[in-house]
């Protein structure tokens, strides 16, 4: 019985390696899918719903940058890349595919469950480990420890993304794009100041705890307590 299970696409050219990372997540609990073509992943998708997808970046037919990109457009289901080559991971990060994380080969089994729990660990808390702040959209207020704070409305929109998927680095381009779908020209020190501003309002209330995280390099993220 896998009803209750959540599912695990695994995306993989070697048999052999599918086969053990299958093994190792059906003992930690989770139910999985194998498939070896890229170009099987999409058609397969559109009729089965997953929790994590396991995607290798070299693949037969539609590599996994290709993939990456095309279910991100539709969905935010967690998506962790793999790779031969350590270098590779530097040059993913500054595509901004949208991945929530990368693991280099040659891997640990056990590491890779780990990490897959992690993720989900991520994505399952959205709506309930955030109780000691809460976003209050459409009032443009945040309401952290008991105080409640006056946002803007770009504040407001920049908060609710980064609080959709806790631990997801966004990069500013990422932002850019969520924020100003009018697609006026705006630079990544404006999405810098917007940050330092929110920065300061939550902390404000809340010293001890950073919960919008600069990831140096590469973007911002929230982080619950």
């Amino acid at each position: 019985m896998t009803e209750h299970k959540k599912m695990v696409l695994i995306v993989e050219d070697e048999k052999h390696l599918a086969d053990l990372l299958a093994d190792y997540l059906h003992a930690a609990g989770f139910a999985t899918h194998k498939i070896h073509h890229g170009d099987e992943v999409l058609p397969w998708l559109l009729d089965h719903p997953v929790q994590t997808i396991l995607l290798d970046i070299m693949l037969p037919g539609t590599d996994g940058i290709d993939l990456c990109k095309k279910i991100r457009a539709k969905s935010d289901v967690p998506i962790l890349m793999t790779t031969a080559r350590v270098e590779e991971i530097d040059r993913l990060v500054g595509l901004e595919l949208g991945a929530d994380d990368y693991i280099c080969k040659p891997y640990s089994p056990r590491e890779v469950v780990a990490r897959v729990k992690t993720v989900l660990r991520r994505t399952d808390s959205t709506s309930d480990t955030n109780k000691d702040i809460e976003l209050l959209q459409e009032r443009c207020q945040v309401a952290i420890s008991g105080q409640t704070v006056e946002l803007t409305n770009t504040e407001t929109q920049l908060l609710a993304l980064l609080m959709k998927e806790p631990g997801r680095i966004y990069s500013r381009g990422q932002i850019m794009d969520s924020i100003y779908r009018d697609y006026r020209v705006v630079s990544e020190r404006t999405i810098d100041s917007h940050i330092k501003k929110l920065r300061k309002k939550i902390e404000a209330c809340e010293p001890n705890h950073h919960y919008v995280q600069s990831v140096y390099g590469v973007g911002y993220k929230f982080e619950p307590k």
